[in-house]
């Protein structure tokens, strides 16, 4: 088959369903072959939407310098070229490309992490190929393709349907109508007109949600050639979102960036009023302005945020959004499923009760094994939709189970529909809490059908008159309800999971004057990791409570099990939640942990209550009905085995489905945040020192400490590397998860940040004059001079510092020490509670890294001929090494005596 660029899959809508499979010479039993699959996939291309075309490293690089900083730099060096001062134009210049290089990288990088997250969130669909059905990426998917759909499911292509049971689909993303649309296989168009996209009723289009019943279709169109595909062509690229902390980073930069400005300009014109060089100071100035702002914090931001995502995937942690990362540290509620999540997912029929008779069915011998209604157990497996295929296992896993079950009697599901035809259906939802299938009897009895009906034997009891007793519907006793209701109980006590069983002789009669058959009790046991999870979260301050569809007593079973809920008062049901009005909830819902039988409104107003409490809510589920909460919630996490329409509306997905992969990534969160707060105070902190340094030395009349290539150069060394290694920092994990949650309006500076911030620039200050001074004090201090009033001190000092020779070699001191204290400074930093004795250095070797290189680039500075008249440095003996690497460790010697007093 030739692809034709002139079909539109709109013209299969006026096609019946033997000229579509003509067309697409496919086949609605057995599908396309594999080899014909993987020819047309080899002709036509993946099915899949084009990509916003790549920037170049050249467009990459030059998106760099679109910042007011770099702006100001790049007047810096124009200001001298204009003075003269070449060597300072060169060296801001090299600053500016590696600014820009720097970020170019890690941008890059951040991309590339992404990129692979796309990869890892490929959806999957059914197809039926050869006459088996698989399960393969949507992305291989081509046209005449037989693909089925399910509740939940994201339609992969653009299909015309060849057959539908109670088929709804919600195309809001083509249409923008939120109310799903009923789907008919059997509908033509009217070939004499265009018929509108809404009324292709036997059409489904790719990006829509199935949201129930089921059915199956041919792919008419892929990629590109789809309805979405033609819509996503007219779309332009659209900004990265900022995340909730860039957007305060951003605003403190520019709050630093106002301050710094207005603190130059009045050191600007103090240096005018005292008569100094204009044009150097005027370049001090700006290079200043340009220092005091951590312009590298944004770029430390984004790397740390995109290596933390890298680093979730590897623990079975798929985040979908990077706002997601920060908002995990602030998580104080998890609000969890219990099947599948907090429990193992793989269900087992343990009792079996068919009237008046309770049995252990456990293992593959034994009594259990001869004693089984045959009535109860062909009704679990023809009103079922799961299928055993070798190792894959498709469908519920109740449904699965039941399988399993069925397995263990020598039953399989697709013989007993080979001998029990399924001809019609009403599929399972979430309100009625039922489905039921119609089956075509066996042999002789042509034209005569049976229903089966399976649900929570709650509301089966409800639609059933009659009880199956050894073979015979006879009308159903007030005693025979009760005996049901003990069993159940009885089951519900013991932990399991209880699904009930009825059968009709009258299809059209609905579900109504049902059969009593039976029911079956399963037990889906807890994980062992989840309750040490559970307990993690108790010492870390995060509230665990469990929502889930099933009985109260089964779920209150597994909470106290897992450590959840202590007392059977801390559980609800949806019945009584409804009855609750607002006001009366709120009250309440600081001491509820289990939330049973609930509808999915019910579960949205569970997340919407926590939140008015000022919780910060993760929310997770798998199905269909979960999305609203998930959407709700500040954390959405959808399994990895859930539906897809779950996992768009969820912020992370878990690959595992395992609770305790929550408190991982909550524990990275935590982490991260951490990170980025010590870079934060590490950054503003050094760079208030240098300011200060400079302002406090022009204020009293002295002359400039630092050059402007001076600055910037240590601006280098330290707001790039020393920062991204905070920034990657390996944190104490049982230190983190042992503190409460922060919440999300708390500043960077919270929990002391401020006073870390002004203390440290502060002291870098007081080191930073000290190395300034330290040549003229001690020639003061050999001539006797270094007595009596200060003022007159100040005076000496002036007239010290107008020789060219002391002044170079001053500056050359404050310049070596302010580069190393900052460096030390960042080691300190690390952890503020612990002695750097007690950190290793393997836990961060890009750290140690850091400091190396900053050191050696220091030094070079001072010792390598063309370096010292680039930055008309003086070369240091190794006298003057040791005395100034004294003096530039003060910030760890301080740091060592806080950590002591603390302690």
């Amino acid at each position: 088959m030739h692809r034709n660029k002139h079909w539109r899959a709109a013209v299969f809508e006026k096609q019946n369903i033997q000229e579509t499979i003509s067309k697409l010479n496919s086949d609605t039993v057995k599908g396309l072959t594999e080899g014909e699959a993987f020819r047309r996939l080899r002709q036509n291309g993946r099915n899949e939407m084009r990509v916003a075309r790549k920037k170049t490293k050249i467009q990459l690089f030059l998106e760099q310098l679109k910042d007011p900083l770099i702006y100001i730099l790049l007047i810096a060096a124009v200001v001298s070229i204009l003075l003269g001062e070449v060597s300072d134009a060169l060296i801001i210049g090299t600053v500016v490309l590696v600014n820009a290089l720097v970020g170019m990288l890690q941008e890059g990088k951040a991309r590339k992490a992404l990129e692979a997250l796309r990869k890892l969130t490929t959806p999957r669909t059914i197809v039926i190929r050869d006459g088996i059905r698989r399960e393969i990426p949507a992305a291989e998917l081509v046209t005449g393709d037989l693909v089925e759909l399910e509740a939940g499911a994201r339609v992969p292509a653009d299909i015309r349907l060849t057959r539908s049971a109670n088929l709804q689909v919600e195309e809001s993303a083509l249409t923008g109508e939120s109310v799903p649309v009923e789907k008919d296989a059997l509908f033509l168009a009217d070939c004499r007109q265009e018929i509108p996209l809404t009324e292709r009723v036997n059409m489904v289009y790719m990006s829509t949600v199935v949201t129930n019943g089921h059915g199956e279709g041919l792919v008419v169109a892929t990629g590109m050639d789809t309805e979405i595909g033609r819509i996503a062509s007219m779309i332009t690229d659209t900004e990265d979102e900022m995340t909730p902390l860039q957007k305060r980073l951003g605003d403190l930069g520019k709050l630093l960036s106002i301050l710094s400005l207005g603190l130059c300009a009045g050191l600007f014109l103090l240096a005018a009023f005292q008569h100094r060089n204009i044009p150097e100071m005027l370049l001090v100035a700006i290079s200043l302005a340009v220092a005091a702002v951590p312009e590298g914090l944004p770029a430390v931001v984004t790397i740390c945020l995109a290596l933390s995502v890298t680093k979730m995937v590897k623990v079975h942690t798929i985040i979908r959004r990077l706002p997601s990362v920060e908002t995990l540290g602030a998580v104080s509620v998890v609000c969890s499923d219990k099947t599948g999540t907090l429990t193992q997912n793989r269900l087992t029929v343990e009792k079996c009760w068919w009237y008046d008779v309770m049995e252990d069915v456990t293992g593959t011998g034994g009594r259990g094994e001869h004693r089984i209604l045959p009535e109860l157990l062909r009704g679990m497996l023809l009103c079922n939709d799961a299928s055993l295929r070798g190792e894959q296992r498709i469908g519920d896993p109740t449904e699965l189970a039941l399988l399993d079950f069925g397995a263990k009697y020598g039953l399989q599901r697709e013989r007993l529909e080979r001998q029990y035809p399924r001809f019609d259906e009403i599929p399972f939802d979430s309100e009625r809490k039922m489905m039921t299938t119609c089956h075509r009897l066996p042999g002789g009895r042509s034209g005569r059908v049976i229903a089966y009906t399976k649900g929570a034997p709650d509301v089966i009891l409800q639609h059933c008159t009659h009880i199956l007793q050894e073979g015979r519907s006879i009308p159903m006793t007030s005693t025979q309800r009760k005996r049901i209701g003990e069993a159940v109980e009885r089951m519900n006590s013991l932990s399991l999971r209880t699904l009930a069983a009825a059968q009709s002789e009258e299809c059209r009669g609905g579900e109504e004057g049902m059969t009593f058959l039976g029911i079956v009790g399963m037990r889906d046991p807890a994980r062992p990791e989840a309750g040490e999870a559970v307990e993690i979260f108790r010492h870390a301050g995060v509230t665990t409570v469990m929502i889930t569809g099933d009985h109260v007593d089964t779920a209150y079973a597994i909470a106290r099990q897992l450590g959840i809920a202590g007392h059977r008062s801390q559980c609800i049901t949806g019945r009584e939640l409804e009855r609750l009005d607002d006001t009366s909830f709120l009250k309440r819902i600081k001491d509820l942990r289990v939330y049973a039988r609930v509808t999915p409104a019910q579960k949205v107003r569970i997340v919407k209550g926590l939140q008015l409490n000022g919780e910060i809510v993760a929310m997770t589920g798998d199905g269909v009905n979960d999305a609203p909460s998930l959407k709700a919630a500040d954390i959405g996490v959808a399994m990895g085995t859930g539906v897809d329409v779950a996992k768009q509306a969820a912020d992370m997905i878990l690959a595992d489905d395992n609770f305790a992969t929550i408190e991982k990534a909550i524990e990275e969160g935590r982490g991260v945040y951490e990170n980025i707060r010590k870079s934060v105070i590490f950054l503003l902190s050094s760079n208030l020192g240098e300011l200060m340094t400079m302002f406090v030395a022009v204020a009293m009349g002295l002359a400039s400490p630092l050059k402007s290539s001076h600055i910037l150069w240590i601006n280098l060394i330290t707001d790039s590397l020393p920062a991204l290694a905070l920034g990657v920092d390996k944190n104490d994990s049982k230190s983190l998860m042992r503190c409460p949650p922060r919440k999300a309006s708390e500043s960077l500076f919270a929990r002391g940040g401020i006073a870390c911030t002004l203390f440290y620039g502060a002291l870098i200050t007081v080191i930073g004059l000290a190395a300034f001074l330290v040549l003229p004090c001690g020639i003061l201090a050999a001539e006797g001079e270094l007595v009596g009033n200060p003022f007159t001190w100040v005076e000496r000092f002036r007239e010290l510092m107008s020789r060219e020779q002391i002044l170079a070699k001053s500056q050359t001191y404050a310049f070596t020490v302010l580069g190393m204290c900052q460096l030390y400074h960042a080691i300190g930093m690390r952890d503020v509670q612990k002695s750097v004795f007690a950190m290793s250095p393997r836990d961060n070797l890009l750290m140690v890294a850091a400091c190396i290189i900053g050191f050696i680039l220091q030094f070079a500075v001072t010792e390598i001929p063309f370096l010292i008249r680039a930055f008309g440095t003086s070369h240091l003996s190794g006298q003057e090494w040791l005395l100034l690497s004294v003096l530039a460790a003060f910030p760890l010697f301080a740091h060592e005596v806080i950590v002591v007093f603390r302690n």
